[in-house]
């Protein structure tokens, strides 16, 4: 199945910058995610939509053995070069390319809205063993902050209908899907801290920023740049970092 436009064409632009200015994980939502889908060695996680490998590495590290499955060319060029423990696969979470009951986790870090909900828990259930986890996560800007709102009022009017989690109708998809069954949940807060080259990357990476047409891009990542330049010190992002654990049913 082929990806999303908006995803591919936003990610393929925006792959370096992705790597550079998105933030990674905490050790404390690691450690949850970890006790949680029982990472360890001698387990096989799959990691869906794995971007640069942002979750990926953090994965690595458990001593579970990793697939990473990521449909981008460019931001699968980065990953295999970052994670190089990882098996880096081409493929779609709607067709994904592991065998029946093959793994014992599933994680789909900041990518599970651009998914086909109904086609991709179908693979997501068919790959899993019995018992197997699916978790999902992301980071939640904290809106109310000045600087989110500061960097809303630049991009907010060339977003459009692009996908979001955070009207939260994917949930109702899992949980009346049949497939899966809710487990646990947790919100711990993240915040990260950038210069001005990192804030300009980490709107840069943002998908539809990344697709706009040269003028625009580089009108909306000047102002960032103006932004941050007025910022005493490093830029903060505060963000809420949200993760939902199902298992397969």
């Amino acid at each position: 199945m082929a990806i999303h436009d908006d995803a591919r064409r936003g990610f393929q632009a925006g792959a370096a910058a992705y790597e550079r200015g998105r933030p990674g994980y905490s050790p404390e939502l690691m450690g949850w995610l970890a006790a949680e889908l029982d990472l360890r060695p001698g387990r096989i996680v799959l990691d869906v939509g794995a971007g640069t490998g942002k979750l990926t590495r953090e994965l690595v590290a458990t001593g579970a053995r990793v697939l990473a499955v990521e449909p981008v060319p460019g931001m699968r060029e980065i990953l295999a070069r970052v994670v190089p423990d990882a098996d880096v696969r081409d493929g779609t979470a709607e067709a994904l390319p592991i065998g029946d009951r093959a793994v014992d986790a599933i994680t789909a870090a900041s990518a599970f809205h651009w998914f086909d909900t109904p086609v991709a828990l179908a693979e997501f259930q068919r790959v899993l063993r019995p018992g197997g986890r699916l978790a999902v996560m992301w980071h939640r800007r904290r809106s109310d902050e000045p600087t989110h709102r500061a960097i809303d009022a630049i991009i907010g009017q060339y977003r459009g209908p692009t996908r979001s989690h955070e009207d939260g109708s994917w949930r109702a998809q899992v949980e009346q899907s049949g497939r899966f069954a809710f487990a646990a949940e947790t919100r711990l807060p993240f915040e990260q801290r950038l210069d001005r080259e990192g804030l300009v990357d980490r709107i840069g990476s943002i998908s539809f920023v990344a697709a706009l047409p040269d003028s625009d891009r580089d009108d909306v990542l000047r102002q960032i740049g103006e932004l941050a330049e007025r910022s005493p010190g490093p830029v903060r992002l505060g963000y809420t970092s949200e993760l939902f654990v199902y298992e397969r049913l």
